[in-house]
């Protein structure tokens, strides 16, 4: 008995040790995998019908993070921001349009600060956003080792390939396919996983670490996805978002009229009006159920990558984080897509993997992410207690990841950091993974934000050009309230009008969790305005929004 005690002190003081030197000694692969248009709908998020299995298998062996953030809720801005760990503010990109290294100054990236350190850096997927917000190469070579890899059939992926009611061919929203007629017999996100796997197997028996990104297409529009994810989510099932209605406050600045769904053939059939006009309920339902059966189709494909991990024993040296670009409304508040400072579409899926810490070493060779088949499992499982409540943002991803890997994490950005090559707009989060979190810290705060051309929704209120940029949604999140102003702003001059509020958005989220009742106008803001005006110039928008919904919330508390 003496010697199975001794051996069980030996175990935990090796651990205690493990843990206390893993950043300062240890140099962990990582394995960095984002979905895209991936909201918080999976199993281990709280969400009872879809079917995520392997994605919560990874969080019930993760830290997991409830509520984090993304910075702007739209693919180019957001994945510049993530990769570089710069708000949008500091990247100067609210569009597709440009290239953070010209536009507003040359910042180290997370893979390239990997690269620097001797990391073998890959890309397979969707990681940057391509195009001229990548400069055309995925900021090759910069950020990665070889070229970055895009799946072939991602070219039909906008094309007609959507089989309608006439037979014939169309670029649907829904688009449910058999993969066996589909070009190549294959679809993007299968190709990506068969193309990463590949590369952890050649990686497998090296002992130079890597940095492999993983970005998966789904289950971002058009719902292009095996017909047979389908059969998970029966249509009668399916249940309209518990607030479809346009809330009466909402100014409409704040409203997104999701063009980008109206384009497709099958939804233009439907010949809504714009822009407030709803989408009939049949249609609703099944485009929510066309989302599920996406996110289910994806998280079979994080299946495959992380048994992939397992069977090359990889899975004791390599940290995995899974976390998206941004959010998708599904019918909340009457908007489908992303393109707003709601929850629904900023908040986001984050957590991370990280052997002998999160969870135990496997030394017994057993599987740690075994495949998971959704169609054979009916429910989700989640069990961790490994889960922080406060507010976390997508900025805080780099400086995390690096000191979890057993790099030094990048310094804190200053004030202006334009000319700053190498530093963070985030926090590092990792201190967090040794303790439990001690209830709600008041401090804990995120930011979003989202431009618009005008005051009222138009063709181009979601995807606006640099050019065409007149208003800043700035959003503040906090335990108890979402809170943003809709200000003036300069596209020239990337400046912003503090005192020219073109509207404003208030919610408490202790008795409105959905955001649909905007409360802003019942305070009197002149007072408040004045008390900013006496604020000095060098005062961060940031901290005028803090201070101001101190000065709100106060005066809430005085009034009851």
């Amino acid at each position: 008995m003496y010697k199975g005690f001794r051996t069980w002190i030996l175990l935990l003081v090796f651990h205690t040790l493990t843990v206390a030197v893993w950043a300062r000694r240890g140099r962990r692969n990582v394995l960095f995998i984002i979905a895209d248009d991936l909201r918080t709908s999976l199993g281990c998020y709280g969400d009872s019908l879809v079917k995520s299995p392997n994605i919560d298998q990874l969080a019930s062996k993760s830290q997991v993070f409830l509520n984090a953030y993304a910075q702007q809720s739209v693919c180019a801005p957001s994945r510049t921001s993530i990769l570089t760990s710069r708000r949008p503010d500091t990247t100067r990109l609210y569009d597709f349009k440009s290239y953070w290294r010209v536009h507003s100054g040359n910042y180290t990236t997370m893979p390239q600060y990997f690269k620097s350190k001797g990391y073998l850096t890959l890309s397979v997927g969707k990681v940057f956003h391509p195009g001229i917000a990548s400069n055309h190469t995925d900021d090759y070579p910069y950020s990665w080792s070889i070229p970055a890899y895009h799946p072939a059939s991602f070219t039909y992926e906008k094309k007609k390939m959507c089989k309608g009611e006439d037979g014939k061919l169309h670029a649907n929203l829904l688009c449910a396919v058999n993969v066996t007629q589909q070009p190549g017999g294959t679809l993007p996100d299968m190709e990506s996983t068969d193309e990463a796997v590949r590369l952890l197997k050649s990686r497998a028996s090296d002992d130079n670490p890597f940095f492999l990104a993983v970005g998966f297409h789904k289950p971002h529009i058009p719902f292009r996805i095996p017909q047979e994810y389908l059969s998970l989510y029966p249509i009668e099932e399916i249940t309209l978002a518990p607030d479809p209605d346009v809330p009466k406050l909402l100014p409409p600045v704040a409203y997104n009229p999701w063009t980008d769904v109206r384009r497709r053939d099958d939804v233009q059939k439907l010949n809504i009006s714009f822009p407030y006009g709803p989408i009939p309920k049949d249609f609703q339902l099944r485009i929510r159920q066309h989302y599920y059966a996406a996110v289910s189709y994806m998280d079979a494909q994080v299946g495959r990558l992380l048994s992939a991990l397992d069977e090359l024993r990889l899975s004791n040296s390599t940290v995995v984080v899974f976390t998206s670009d941004h959010g998708w409304s599904l019918g909340e508040h009457g908007e489908w897509a992303k393109y707003s400072n709601f929850d629904v579409a900023t908040q986001v899926p984050l957590m991370f993997y990280v052997p002998g810490v999160t969870s135990h070493r496997n030394w017994r060779g057993e599987s740690t992410f075994p495949y998971i088949d959704a169609f054979n499992q009916s429910q989700h499982s989640f069990n961790n207690d490994k889960v922080i409540k406060n507010m976390v943002e997508l900025v805080d991803v780099f400086p995390t990841v690096s000191y979890l890997a057993g790099l030094r994490a990048p310094k804190r950005c200053p004030d202006v950091s334009f000319q700053e090559e190498l530093c963070t707009e985030g926090a590092n989060r990792a201190h967090i993974f040794r303790r439990p979190e001690r209830g709600e810290n008041g401090e804990a705060v995120s930011f979003s934000q989202y431009p618009r051309p005008a005051n009222t929704p138009q063709e181009n209120s979601d995807l606006p050009d640099l050019k065409d940029i007149k208003i800043m949604g700035y959003s503040l999140r906090t335990w108890d309230y979402r809170y943003t102003l809709w200000l003036g702003f300069n596209p020239n001059t990337f400046q912003v009008n503090v005192s020219d509020v073109h509207a404003g958005e208030l919610y408490m989220l202790a008795s409105d969790p959905g955001q649909d009742n905007n409360v802003y106008s019942d305070f009197d803001h002149s007072v408040m305005m004045t008390k900013m005006t006496r604020l000095p110039p060098t005062v961060s928008l940031q901290m005028r929004m803090k201070l101001q919904l101190l000065y709100l919330s106060a005066g809430r508390k005085r009034k009851a």
